[in-house]
């Protein structure tokens, strides 16, 4: 028996009749055409589903639709704030080159967010530590800690 939800993504309001078991993953990617959120192992593991529900870095592919109604979902398309522009997490990983084939990018990016927000100056050893949890199977990482260290300095810079 399918439920309404009403949930808030990227600031736009969605209400729809979904079965309580679509994975919010699929939610975001099929009912409302948001593909940025990309899905890869189905078991939490990859990080790739990563995006922020109530500000909280959640894997997408082990929490329901239903468990995200009336709240506020954020995903890698909402990153800019409806800007246009690139966020400095996302100009940090263009500038360094901390990407390849980007599929890993969104649930990195997204797993960044709360993360610098709580520890704006984050040493090697603690932007390692969070990237644990996001598998990339193109680099060795190297990359992906500078543009964090680059990102980390661009939003402390940035004008509030």
């Amino acid at each position: 028996m399918e439920q309404t939800i009403s949930v808030s993504v990227n600031g736009r309001q969605y209400e729809r009749s979904v079965e309580p078991r679509l994975l919010l993953s699929d939610f975001l990617r099929h009912d409302i055409g948001l593909s940025g959120t990309h899905v890869g192992c189905e078991h939490g593991v990859c990080g790739a589903c990563t995006v922020l529900v109530d500000s909280v870095a959640v894997r997408s592919c082990l929490m329901f639709a239903v468990q995200a109604n009336g709240r506020e979902v954020t995903t890698v398309e909402g990153l800019d704030g409806g800007q246009e522009e690139l966020h400095p997490i996302q100009h940090g990983f263009w500038e360094k080159h901390g990407l390849q084939c980007g599929f890993c990018t969104p649930g990195i990016l997204m797993t960044l967010v709360p993360f610098l927000e709580e520890n704006p100056d984050p040493s090697e050893d603690e932007i390692r530590e969070i990237l644990s949890g996001n598998i990339c199977r193109c680099t060795g990482y190297q990359k992906i800690v500078e543009a964090v260290q680059l990102s980390a300095r661009l939003l402390q810079e940035k004008p509030a």
